[in-house]
């Protein structure tokens, strides 16, 4: 892992897989490597699991990772979070050069100890590009024997059903189409298909007697933290928002008299994120004009109307010649 590389040496891996930094710390005992550990998960797991005896490391092999900036390239290697591509994980700052410690440059060896997670394919190789354009070595599950994946076969779940030989089985962590296999394996080792559960997140078991059964599901979504506020933000103020970064936004003032439909003030339009330049908003305004006096003669006399009347009609001009959806707030006071 480490022999023969003139800089140093970064490997990413979960900060939870105990048995890959011991391997890791290992390598660099036999190369004369000091160990750092980065990323608050990574510092945290592996002081919990060298208290508890499950991590061995040789006196004097870890040092502080601000202090190891200090050392020599070729005697220094990092452990690091982010093998997965997280946007503030340790890797990916580094990256993105944005860790306060870390600067990647050329001759550097980036290990990725890990397998590819379905969905995080982009953020993984987002990460792995930025490396390369830094100059670093980067060496993954795609290119080198690096990583043997920790999840069983099929066949090693069967070997261990054979084993255990339970009378009721809930497969865990998974997408739907793993669960579900994963319940056919038990039953092929003799399970009884009755006693298989597949639950989805927020399923409840009830575990009475030695009889597992599912007696409810919870309605269970996202929780959005929003700045200071947790849970508070609504699927409508996301698509406020989308709306917002993909279309932009459009008001419009207008002063009128309500009784005679005559506009006083306006329309005075602004945008934001929609066009460079306002004057593309002069041929609408006629229209607008036009849609407030037709909707007076008509006995519209509210201010809310008159509001309703704008939108629909800045709104249909913006579909039809701009191909677009920006947000419309519209507002219309009595002169």
């Amino acid at each position: 892992m480490c022999t023969g590389r003139p800089r140093r040496v970064i490997v990413a891996s979960f900060a939870s897989h105990v048995h890959r930094v011991q391997q890791v710390i290992d390598a660099a005992a036999e190369n004369n490597r000091l160990v750092a550990l980065v990323g608050r998960s990574m510092v945290r797991n592996m002081g919990i699991a060298q208290e508890l005896g499950y991590l061995t490391v040789p006196e004097g092999l870890l040092v502080d990772a601000k202090k190891a900036v200090e050392l020599p390239d070729e005697r220094v290697l990092y452990m690091t979070t982010g093998s997965q591509g997280e946007p503030m994980a340790g890797l990916s700052r580094m990256a993105n050069r944005e860790h306060p410690t870390i600067e990647i440059g050329p001759g550097d060896t980036v290990i990725l100890a890990s397998s590819l997670i379905p969905g995080n394919e982009n953020a993984v190789y987002r990460v792995i590009n930025g490396l390369i354009d830094l100059g670093a070595n980067v060496v993954h599950k795609g290119n080198a024997k690096v990583h043997v994946s920790g999840h069983a076969a099929a066949g090693e779940l069967l070997y261990c059903y054979n084993i255990v030989k339970p009378r009721q089985v809930m497969p865990v962590h998974g997408e739907a189409r793993h669960l579900r296999a994963n319940a056919e394996v038990a039953i092929s080792s003799g399970v009884p298909r009755e006693n298989t559960l597949v639950g989805e997140n927020g399923t409840v078991v009830d575990l009475t007697a030695g009889v597992a059964s599912q007696v409810g599901q919870l309605d269970i979504g996202f929780v959005y933290v929003d700045g200071s506020t947790v849970g508070e933000i609504t699927e409508a103020d996301l698509k406020d928002r989308r709306i917002l970064a993909e279309e932009g936004f459009i008001s419009i003032f207008i002063a009128m008299d309500p009784q005679t439909g005559k506009i006083i003030v306006g329309p005075e339009i602004h945008a934001r994120g929609f066009a460079p330049d306002d004057s593309v908003f002069d041929e609408v305004r006629p229209a607008i004009v036009k849609a407030l006096e037709e909707a007076s003669a008509n006995g519209t006399r509210d201010t809310q109307s008159f509001q309703q009347v704008v939108r629909r009609t800045i709104g249909r001009w913006v579909n039809t010649q701009h191909r677009r959806r920006p947000m419309i707030i519209p507002v219309v006071i009595e002169a």
